[in-house]
């Protein structure tokens, strides 16, 4: 038996195998930005029960920054995976989703019993289907590039922001009784609405790609007090933001069209350009010598 199994003296100097390999710093600098914000929404959901709808609304919408920040954050340091990408959609469905609705719901929504609440939900899901649809056009392969300027309907974090003006207006002393809560409820239906949709929403994203030298001071001196106004008068700065949104949306509309009016045209002339020079393609006396545009 001893010829069989002969004893084995494990070599000390052999490395050790690792089951899993290392995941590189760059890539969970991302996903720990997006769990914060994860966490954030659902602290928010717990402030809403309570019954403390400032700081929920604070957790909101710094959920929003950190939601603007971790897929830059995730290009910039090349850590972008599917697995982010995942997470990213989870944390946004509960911040800016589920977290929303609640706080709308014990803010006004409750006052309207079951028709509140299904509103409610009206909302939360209007939010999923929203992403999953922004998940499912990211591979898009025949989208043109210009549309890449403009969302599908309103974004994630723009639309929870949006539906909390009712508890903006309330903070800077703007009557809300149980009567209003049926034009909440309609308000609120309105912004799930405009997150589903197909309206072509300006995103924005070209907006910084070149910035003339003149307009550098001034754009730091009005962040400045941009930021200034937002932590001294925070509700008032809010509800102006989400009335200007609302109010840019038509602008916006109206851009996309225009656009698209230009392009229509450019491809509908880029083959009557080419037509004067089919007939170099044969001799003069018809027979074929070969097609030369592509020369």
């Amino acid at each position: 038996m001893t010829d069989l199994f002969p004893p084995f003296a494990p070599d000390a100097d052999e490395p050790k195998k690792r089951l899993f390999r290392p995941v590189p710093f760059r890539v969970i600098v991302p996903n720990v930005i997006t769990l914060i914000a994860l966490c954030l929404g659902l602290t928010a959901i717990r402030l809403a029960y309570e019954g403390r709808y400032e700081p929920a609304v604070y957790a909101i919408l710094i959920a929003a920054v950190l939601d603007g920040i971790d897929g830059r954050v995730a290009r910039l340091l090349k850590g972008t995976s599917r697995f982010g990408a995942e997470l990213d959609s989870l944390a946004d469905f509960i911040s800016f989703g589920v977290a929303p609705a609640l706080l709308l719901y014990a803010f006004s929504l409750s006052n309207l019993k079951s028709i509140g609440w299904i509103v409610a939900l009206i909302f939360a899901m209007s939010m999923g289907l929203r992403l999953a649809r922004f998940n499912a056009m990211i591979d898009a392969p025949n989208r043109p590039d210009w549309q890449k300027n403009f969302f599908t309907g309103v974004p994630a974090p723009a639309g929870a922001m949006l539906s909390l003006l009712p508890v903006y207006l309330y903070f800077i002393d703007v009557p809300f009784g149980e009567r209003m809560a049926v034009i909440v409820a309609l308000y609120t239906l309105v912004i799930a609405f405009l997150t589903i949709c197909t309206l072509p929403i300006y995103s924005g994203k070209t907006m910084g790609s070149g910035i003339p030298r003149s307009l550098v001071l001034p754009i730091f001196i009005v962040t400045v007090v941009f930021l200034g106004l937002l932590v001294s008068f925070p509700f008032p700065v809010l509800s102006v933001l989400a009335i200007a949104y609302l109010a840019s949306i038509p602008v916006g509309v109206s851009r996309f069209r225009k656009i698209e009016r230009v392009e229509a045209m450019k491809a509908a002339a880029m083959p009557e350009e080419r037509e004067p020079t089919e007939p170099a393609a044969s001799a003069p006396d018809g027979e074929q010598t070969g097609d030369t545009r592509d020369v």
